[in-house]
């Protein structure tokens, strides 16, 4: 895939939009220093290159009564490319999972798994993913609080 050229003017943009995507064209030119005709162009192409992958409303996990989030450390048996595939395809059709990353080091991935109390992860744990073939070990790890989450990437100068 090219790499796409992202300029000081895009990089603002970018960056007034992921703390408010609701910015108006007219808002949006005013604080990055365009007029709305060449900015709306510019945030249609950072969307037409894949830069911009959509726009979601972030919303509070301990307001819509999903307090806990657990952190799994899955081991497989195999870390085959089919063993790999058929974990990957199974936990994006579980919603409780909100992230899932394939790791180096001891474990092979690394989930956070949003649930409304300790039964319902003890439901998962046993009716999902122990039941999932080839998983040889999970290691869970429960927060205690969250200190720092932000959607925000740091798209400052690339220098």
């Amino acid at each position: 895939m090219p790499k796409i050229e992202i300029d000081a003017i895009d990089r603002k943009i970018l960056g007034v939009l992921q703390s408010d995507a609701h910015a108006t064209t007219e808002e949006l030119s005013e604080i990055v220093g365009l007029s709305p005709s060449p900015c709306a162009r510019r945030v249609r192409n950072l969307e037409a290159s894949g830069v911009i992958k959509g726009y979601v409303a972030v919303i509070d996990q301990l307001k819509i009564g999903l307090p806990i989030s657990v952190f799994a450390s899955i081991k497989l048996e195999r870390q085959r490319e089919e063993e790999l595939d058929r974990f990957a395809t199974a936990v994006q059709r579980w919603p409780e999972i909100v992230e899932c990353y394939l790791m180096t080091g001891q474990q092979d991935y690394l989930l956070r798994i949003v649930v409304k109390d300790l039964e319902a992860y003890e439901a998962f744990l046993k009716q999902k993913l122990t039941r999932l073939e080839g998983v040889a070990s999970i290691e869970s790890s429960f927060a205690l609080g969250q200190v720092k989450h932000s959607q925000a990437l740091p798209i400052g100068d690339p220098g």
